[in-house]
């Protein structure tokens, strides 16, 4: 019995990596019909894989682990992880009979030049095109989750990152919460299970009900489903906003050190992106949020909703 291609596919990161991968996924798949593709990603990011249509086989491998391979080695693998050593390092265990990768000169590793200010969806994208792969940084968007929303139609609030200098200050989220409530809309506020504290916290300050809390309440497939039936999301740079993108699901994203020409959504209508850090430098005071972030006012987002917004503006609550 003749033995089946394989091609591995390696990106053991987090949700928003994984989902800037998407478009380099599709290209394998494209490329190679008659390959098995096998995803290398963390375990919580299993019930994503396969809205990708791009992904066959899921293998749960922590960060630069080395996967566990199924039988004969992979007759390609392609590094999406980085540039290196560490992820060539767990890749080359498998002995794949060809690496697609980003060279290191001073490792004898062979492979097109590492931008390290490239956008992360183009550099994937320009990894596969250099290595004969065609591919199309456009083609970021997810398959519809089969479950239905925890709430239809919400504006998802999600207060929390994984590094502090990217959150805008909780209390900023709560006024934006309560404006935006007042002005109509159904707000649920998300985020991990250790960021449960927090987004009751926004929730309280803000005036929600305890049930727009659904932080610690959603896997990673009840998420998407939220996003993918929400009004509107409104979070900082993170795995969240690009969600958002894969769902165009309208949205206005808050950055801070990092420039949104690295990590923003596409330039269309839909996405809202607000970033001062071409005006406001410097390093993010202790553990608090970055300058250019800390720029960044409740009104300036509320009128960035207002142009997403078929209805009225959102209007400034009465002084109490």
């Amino acid at each position: 019995m003749r033995s089946v291609s394989r091609v591995l596919l390696y990106r053991t990161l987090g949700l928003g990596d994984f989902l800037t991968a998407v478009p380099a996924y599709r290209a394998v798949r494209r490329a190679l019909p008659r390959y098995e593709v096998l995803l290398a990603a963390p375990e919580p990011l299993r019930p994503l894989a396969a809205l990708t249509d791009a992904v066959d086989t899921f293998l749960a491998t922590p960060e630069l682990a080395v996967p566990p391979w199924p039988g004969q080695p992979p007759q390609l693998a392609v590094n999406l992880h980085g540039r290196g050593p560490q992820s060539h390092a767990a890749i080359s265990a498998l002995a794949p009979a060809r690496l697609v990768t980003f060279g290191r000169q001073e490792l004898g590793i062979a492979g097109p030049v590492w931008r390290p200010d490239e956008h992360e969806v183009s550099r994937w994208c320009r990894l596969l095109e250099q290595s004969g792969i065609p591919a199309d940084p456009g083609d970021l968007h997810l398959a519809r989750p089969g479950r239905v929303s925890p709430r239809p139609g919400a504006t998802v609030v999600h207060p929390g990152a994984a590094a502090t200098a990217r959150r805008w200050p909780a209390d900023r989220f709560a006024t934006l919460a309560a404006r935006l409530r007042a002005a109509g809309h159904d707000v649920v506020v998300t985020g991990l299970g250790s960021e449960r504290e927090l987004a009751e916290a926004v929730a309280r300050t803000g005036g929600l009900p305890e049930a727009s809390v659904l932080a610690g309440r959603l896997d990673l497939g009840g998420l998407a489903a939220l996003v993918s039936a929400a009004r509107l999301v409104v979070c900082g740079d993170t795995g969240v906003a690009h969600l958002a993108t894969a769902y165009r699901t309208p949205s206005v994203i808050l950055f801070g050190p990092t420039p949104p020409a690295r990590w923003g959504p596409p330039h269309h209508g839909r996405h809202r992106v607000i970033w001062h850090g071409d005006r406001v430098g410097g390093r993010a005071p202790g553990d608090g949020a970055h300058p250019a972030l800390l720029a960044v006012t409740v009104e300036e987002v509320l009128a960035e909703v207002a142009r997403l917004s078929d209805g009225p503006s959102v209007r400034p609550l009465p002084a109490r």
